[in-house]
């Protein structure tokens, strides 16, 4: 990360207590920001690269294995074919943002990503649900960073939003944001168990009140993940955290993120609502894994007028 980690405020629930999102009007501004912007060929192109530099490629997966691990991690190193990358007439091989495992997973990824520059992501605290002892979720963390984990995607607890207990949900956050000690908290607030955008727009601003250093949108488990009005609703968090404290958050959009098109629509949202910072690695990041594919196979095509058949691109 280029810019200072969040440190955090205490407890302040008048900035969020009295703001009410109107969900028609979030479906209207998120329908409009990607039908004014349309992007074509070599813009396209770099539009879909970027993306590759932001995703954390993903798997959590009950049967994963240290193989898959492995061969995910490799295709994080080399996301692209070499001939792509020459069509492309890029100076190197773009790398993902991250690779993100299960706790159990992070030393193997750890290993195979050795020398590369590309952190390891771990869930923990109970993901998905989150429903468990908060002495076992702090063991979780630990037990991830122990086995060198960069940064830490940690689940919140549902009820305490719904109940509007904030003061519980800051303090379990705060917590978790101790534990990780100098991994990066990204925090999940599992926006499609909240109910109400303005109960986002609350959880978002608590987060990183109690210091979290990305907000999240998604466990990618639940009926509903990441949409384009939940993710303006939490970039609007962002926005004002940041205009009251100076301190710039990032933010990452999961499940239900599969095509290049989606890429380049979240994208779009990032620049039109907070800027050009918030398109590089430190400040954005998608929770992926197939996505990857259509974005290769879409520049396939710019390179060379075709697509190709799925089987000659690597298995992620």
């Amino acid at each position: 990360m280029t810019h200072p980690r969040n440190p955090g405020t205490p407890l302040t629930t008048d900035w969020f207590d009295r703001v009410q999102v109107n969900r028609p009007a979030a479906e209207r501004r998120a329908a409009t920001l990607i039908t004014r912007r349309s992007v074509k060929k070599e813009h396209q192109a770099a539009w879909l690269v970027n993306a590759i530099r932001c995703t954390d490629l993903t798997t959590l997966a009950g049967d994963d294995t240290p193989d898959r691990v492995a061969r995910l991690c490799a295709k994080a190193r080399r996301p692209l074919a070499d001939h792509i990358v020459a069509g492309l007439g890029l100076s190197e091989m773009p790398k993902t943002g991250a690779v993100c495992v299960y706790p159990t997973m992070v030393a193997t990824a750890k290993r195979a990503l050795s020398n590369s520059g590309i952190p390891v992501a771990s869930v923990a605290t109970g993901f998905p649900a989150g429903l468990m002892p908060m002495n076992l979720r702090l063991a979780e963390i630990l037990y991830a960073v122990e086995h060198g984990a960069d940064e830490i995607d940690i689940v919140i607890t549902r009820e305490h939003v719904l109940r509007g207990n904030w003061a519980a949900l800051f303090d379990e956050i705060a917590a978790m944001r101790e534990a990780c000690g100098d991994a990066h908290m990204k925090a999940i607030l599992a926006t499609g168990e909240l109910v109400t955008l303005s109960n986002v727009y609350a959880a978002s601003m608590v987060a990183m009140q109690a210091g979290a250093d990305f907000i999240k949108t998604s466990t990618g488990k639940e009926s509903v993940n990441a949409t384009l009005p939940v993710s303006l609703t939490m970039v609007r968090a962002l926005r004002d955290y940041g205009e009251r404290t100076g301190v710039k958050v990032g933010f990452k959009p999961a499940g239900g993120i599969k095509t290049a098109k989606d890429a380049i629509a979240w994208q779009i949202l990032m620049k039109e609502e907070l800027g050009r910072a918030w398109l590089e690695p430190d400040l954005f990041r998608f929770g992926a894994s197939s996505m990857l594919a259509d974005v290769e196979r879409q520049l396939e095509h710019h390179v060379t007028g075709r697509y190709a058949a799925s089987h000659r691109h690597a298995i992620a």
